[in-house]
């Protein structure tokens, strides 16, 4: 489980348990831990398309310099 993925589900319980106790500052938190949460998916998702693309892009650099061997 990712880092953002167990961020999620911790900030679903904090919220949670927000409501059954009506705490306010307990439901706001456990929502920042969700957005917190997304957004480390969502970053760690950017970097393997980066890093993708990076090798792609070496790849087809190594092939026409090889061709032109």
């Amino acid at each position: 489980m990712g880092e953002g993925t167990f961020d999620k589900a911790k900030g679903r319980a904090k919220e949670a348990a927000g409501d059954l106790t009506d705490d306010k500052d307990l439901q706001a938190e456990g929502q920042v831990d969700q957005a917190s949460g997304s957004l480390k998916d969502k970053a760690a998702d950017f970097a393997d398309k980066v890093k993708d693309t990076a090798t792609s892009l070496v790849d087809k650099v190594k092939d026409v310099v090889d061709r032109d061997r």
